[in-house]
């Protein structure tokens, strides 16, 4: 699966201690598992579970996805800039899947 996630850093340049506000949507269908098809076969789960944000390689924020989440999840929340460095967000979740997107702060 090749989805690019939509990533918005509010600054791309910070002061150090600078607090950073991060925006992501990612496309995904987030199927619970509890819902029936048109055969009333139960729809396999798949969800996207675990999120995790890195800069330069240090986690600044991760969260565990439940089922209830709706699909395509957008996630926004705020860290600490402290060094200048690859800020990668990383979903992950059943099926083995892996989202992987990209950005870059740089602190001065």
């Amino acid at each position: 699966m090749s989805v690019k996630p939509r990533i918005k850093l509010d600054k791309n340049q910070a002061k150090a201690g600078e607090i950073v506000e991060v925006k992501a949507l990612v496309s995904h269908i987030m199927e619970t598992g509890l819902r029936r098809d048109a055969n009333n076969n139960l729809v396999p789960r798949d969800i996207l579970a675990k999120f995790v944000c890195t800069v330069n390689g240090k986690v600044v924020f991760s969260a565990d996805f439940e089922p209830a989440i709706a699909a395509n999840p957008y996630i926004q929340f705020k860290f600490k800039a402290t060094e200048s460095g690859p800020v990668v967000l990383t979903w992950t979740g059943d099926k083995d899947v892996k989202i992987v997107g990209e950005d870059k702060i740089t602190v001065g």
